[in-house]
């Protein structure tokens, strides 16, 4: 009887020290931001799904977090395959991609079937396709400065009324140092996120007679949850993270005989098939040390042409979020683009031609490239 009270004790004890174990497992993983990624949405295999990026591999989640629930390391958790339904649900599942991040910084990604080298993957635009993608207009003084220049010393500027003198209106940089950005409205214009979105590395194609393409680099702010009537104070709060938004901008536009408003037509010049190259990465806001300071590098062929900071913005994230939500609301994934720095194009009397190559380089997020082409015809 001795004997089997104290097999029982023991057995009894080796399961009591398993499931400490396991439960000490389980526990073993961070779920706190300790471990910085990007997000990518990418296609291997024949399948899109959304990846988080840790250096030069991508994961993808639903796959990661199978592999650490088989481990031991956490409970079962279903993710989304598709990045705004993940940004919607960011509060619940961000502690998870914590978990992948973590356990994967201190554990090799070798021999996973969910684990790619990007080199291998078809990186996407991270969102297809926001309901929204908004920009703003000249909102770098410099950038705002040097289109007033380029315009004087090429007579480029708003066309001239039949029966001479100038048309009243349109762009007027001698008011910028009148701007109060808290309380004076940016200029902001749509773009259709379904027409104009394409992935990194797809072509723009330039249609025939349109001859002043022009490089726009331009830091995104993601939007994290509905947002309407949002105050100055509150806005970082309804941002999810930043990617980079290439502007395609037509400088020529279309002829127009009679138009009655003035200045340049901002559908011609703005809207164009495929004008809104996007990606190739978001990055969560956490880890951004401070996104009011990110440098944007965009080079034509390999030699720099913008190089600034968002240290220079006009109208700042806080700014732009109070102000377009205080015309319409704002849903999970909108992306808001936040003006380009000067050098572009129209400033150096230069534009893009079939074969040139746009980099654009964000800090902390990545380097998006959109090949030039002609169009032939689909």
């Amino acid at each position: 009887m001795h004997r089997t009270r104290l097999f029982t004790y023991l057995v009894a004890s080796a399961f009591v020290a398993l499931a400490m174990g396991c439960q000490s497992a389980a526990q073993s993983v961070s779920d706190q931001p300790d471990t910085p990624f990007k997000l990518a949405t990418f296609e291997a295999g024949g399948e899109t799904t959304v990846g988080l990026v840790l250096g030069e591999r991508v994961l993808a989640i639903g796959g990661a977090s199978d592999h650490l629930v088989s481990q031991g390391q956490v409970s079962a958790m279903t993710l989304p395959n598709e990045m705004r339904a993940l940004i919607e649900q960011y509060d619940t599942v961000s502690t998870r991609l914590y978990q992948i991040a973590n356990y994967f910084s201190a554990n090799s990604t070798d021999g996973h079937a969910f684990a790619h080298d990007l080199a291998s993957v078809s990186i996407k635009a991270p969102i297809k396709y926001p309901w929204n993608v908004l920009a703003a207009a000249a909102n770098y003084k410099a950038h705002a400065l040097g289109m007033s220049d380029s315009s004087r010393e090429s007579g480029a500027d708003a066309p001239q009324p039949a029966g001479g003198g100038r048309r009243s209106g349109g762009f007027d940089p001698s008011r910028i140092d009148d701007i109060v950005p808290e309380r004076d409205a940016p200029v902001m214009f749509a773009k259709s996120p379904r027409s104009c979105i394409i992935d990194p590395g797809e072509p723009y194609y330039i249609l025939p007679g349109r001859d002043r393409i022009d490089w726009e680099g331009e830091m995104a702010i993601i939007i994290g949850k509905p947002a309407y009537l949002v105050t100055q104070a509150d806005a970082h709060d309804y941002v999810f993270g930043y990617s980079i938004m290439y502007d395609v901008s037509d400088r020529g536009g279309r002829t127009r005989e009679v138009n009655m408003f003035p200045g340049p037509n901002w559908f011609d010049g703005k809207s164009t098939n495929r004008s809104a190259p996007f990606g190739p990465f978001i990055t969560p806001k956490e880890f951004i040390a401070d996104p009011a300071n990110m440098r944007l590098v965009t080079r034509v062929n390999g030699v720099v042409k913008q190089d600034q900071t968002t240290a220079d913005l006009i109208w700042n994230e806080e700014n732009l979020i109070a102000y377009t939500t205080s015309i319409l609301m704002l849903y999970p994934g909108d992306v808001i683009a936040t003006g380009t720095p000067s050098g572009t194009g129209r400033e150096r009397q230069e534009y893009l031609k079939p074969g040139d190559v746009v980099e654009i380089e964000l800090e902390g997020v990545g380097t998006l490239v959109t090949p030039i082409e002609s169009y032939k015809g689909s």
